[in-house]
């Protein structure tokens, strides 16, 4: 098949093939070695957010290719792979098609739409992964924007003893070991992983939220929570009421019966009312009677 590889239509079918294959994420610059028939080269995840690529001896960055091959790879650039990547993913949405090509972990991989994740989840029930705990997701953000961390100074964090979160962690392959620091001992370093990325949905650790970002989400929840709870507090006021929590049933509880008694007084009323008029009439006719 001989392919022009400044043209994104004619790697279509290449690329999707590629992506479709494959059990993990693949990078462009993973689907440019397959094409092109070169050794692929295994990024990491990125440990550091902030890292840029590292220059080599003369000057260019290094890819892991050959002398020889640089001008074959120059043939075949990555953005003339994004898009036939795009092209991919409109001619799925044309057609209805009820799965994409994303970018997560760093690479790209197929997965289906959002509006039927619902129904392929109970396909996957019986293997979908355990929820993390709390300590679990406290250890591990610290780690993803600390890292490279050793334990100790994820427990001076903590405040607590993470040997058991950190062995569950590596298990679930959310986070390996990159080195040891230069400190006294030699503690193990950890970092996250590309299981990492692909749990949590993201591109790259640069997808990470900014701690700006989420001081401003917890400051919205917080005034959320405030006014709510000062709207129940308000309720329970006006309630005269002393109980710790009132539920939406007791509150219609509460509601109907007050009704029914406005009801029942309000008949009790018009029935006496009626007794009332009946005794005047009968009194009025018996004197008339007795005259």
């Amino acid at each position: 098949m001989r392919l022009d590889y400044t043209n994104p239509e004619s790697l279509l079918i290449i690329v999707e093939a590629l992506v479709f294959a494959t059990d993990e994420p693949l990078s462009a610059q993973d689907i440019r070695s397959l094409i092109l028939d070169e050794p692929t080269v295994k990024t990491s995840a990125e440990p550091d957010i902030f890292s840029e690529p590292v220059p080599a001896s003369g000057g260019e960055l290094t890819n892991g290719a050959e002398p020889g091959k640089k001008k074959k790879a120059n043939l075949l650039e990555l953005p003339v792979i994004k898009d036939a990547i795009r092209m991919l993913n409109n001619t799925y949405e044309e057609s209805g098609r009820t799965f994409r090509i994303i970018e997560i972990a760093g690479g790209y991989q197929f997965a289906t739409r959002p509006d039927v994740a619902a129904y392929v989840s109970r396909l996957y029930k019986d293997r979908s992964r355990r929820r993390l705990s709390g300590a679990a997701l406290e250890s591990l953000s610290i780690i993803a924007y600390k890292q490279p961390v050793s334990k100790s100074d994820i427990e001076n964090i903590r405040g607590v003893n993470c040997d058991e979160v950190i062995k569950s962690l590596l298990e679930k392959n959310l986070i390996t070991i990159t080195g040891r620091a230069e400190s006294v001992g030699r503690p193990l370093l950890y970092g996250t992983t590309q299981d990492f990325l692909r749990h949590f949905g993201l591109g790259s650790m640069r997808d990470l939220p900014k701690p700006r970002e989420i001081e401003e989400l917890l400051k919205e929840e917080s005034v959320r929570a405030t006014t709510l709870e000062e709207a129940a507090n308000e309720f329970v006021d006006q309630n005269g009421t002393e109980e710790d929590s009132i539920t939406i049933d007791e509150v219609i509880a509460v509601a109907k019966e007050e009704q029914h008694d406005q009801r029942f007084e309000e008949r009790t009323e018009e029935e006496a009312d009626a007794i009332g008029i009946d005794v005047e009439t009968r009194e009025t006719d018996f004197n008339s009677s007795e005259q």
